[in-house]
């Protein structure tokens, strides 16, 4: 018997072809499915059989129209009314050409439909766009996103740029913004490179913002975060400063900063996370600091 012949997959021009497939993008030839989209009420053209076949959720929002209309109502427009069309048409754009075209301005918000419709390979492109392009106006909020959508790798890279710019960024609206676990993961870092009692002062802003967004007081709101407050690398004077702060707003509990009392009297520590004591790479050095080298070499 002969051998089989030969096959391959040869391939043609591919950006021909992206080319043709853009061109079929928001095109109302030959379309069968329209969305309405965003407050605009902007009306898309589509391709249910693309959409179909390269995103199960379209596949079963489809699928679920024709189990619920007739024949005469399967044409009904989808209206998508919590979605920028600029957004929604970046999805499309992929769906049909595998590329996308981003924008800082609609690049975190793609990020949040491609997490919502299943597209992993979407939201690879847009982590990979917001990674690179971090400003110090943007870095909060794209931190945001990668602890919401559990994005390890952008998470781990809106930190590092956070971590060099620190002072600029705790000034920022996106800094007010976080939320308590996004925020945490900022204050568990060693490399702010920023002052203690600087960095407590900006985290109190946090929580005055939030208490008054929320409707909650300041102590609630601020009470997981304040725990990440380094209070031992303050000073005796320092300490009685925030003390007479905190008195307007209880910030801090009473204990941690009798905690940080009984330090200063006995010169160590008891028992506190060993963390806690370490000096963060903005940390101006004071004298009593020589009490904490047993715990940051």
């Amino acid at each position: 018997m002969s051998d089989p012949p030969h096959s391959a997959c040869v391939r043609g021009n591919f950006t021909s072809f992206a080319a043709d497939m853009r061109r079929m993008i928001n095109a109302p030839e030959f379309s069968d499915v329209k969305f309405i989209v965003g407050e605009e009420r902007k009306v898309v053209y589509a391709h249910r059989c693309i959409l179909a076949y390269r995103c199960e959720a379209f596949n079963a929002m489809f699928a679920q129209q024709l189990l619920s209309c007739d024949a005469k109502e399967a044409d009904i427009p989808f209206v998508l009314s919590d979605v920028q069309p600029d957004v929604f048409l970046a999805v499309v754009e992929f769906l049909y050409t595998n590329c996308v075209k981003l924008s800082s301005k609609i690049a975190l918000d793609v990020l949040t439909s491609a997490v919502e419709y299943g597209l992993d390979d979407l939201q690879k492109l847009c982590v990979d766009y917001i990674s690179s392009t971090l400003t110090v106006e943007s870095a909060c909020e794209a931190l945001q996103a990668a602890v919401t959508y559990r994005q390890t790798d952008m998470k781990e890279k809106c930190l590092a740029f956070i971590e060099s710019h620190t002072k600029s960024i705790v000034k920022t609206q996106g800094f007010h913004e976080l939320s308590d676990p996004a925020l945490l993961t900022i204050l568990q870092s060693d490399l702010l490179t920023i002052d203690e009692p600087d960095l407590i002062n900006f985290v109190r802003e946090w929580a005055h913002v939030n208490s008054v967004v929320l409707d909650k007081s300041v102590p609630e709101i601020a009470k997981e975060v304040v725990r990440e407050l380094r209070l031992f690398l303050l000073t005796p004077v320092e300490l009685t400063t925030l003390e007479a702060e905190n008195k307007k707003d209880n910030f801090i509990p009473v204990d941690k900063i009798a905690e940080v009392w009984k330090f200063h009297a006995l010169k160590k520590s008891s028992g506190s996370a060993v963390h806690l004591l370490r000096r963060r790479k903005g940390t101006r050095s004071r004298d009593h600091h020589k009490y904490l080298n047993l715990y940051h070499k």
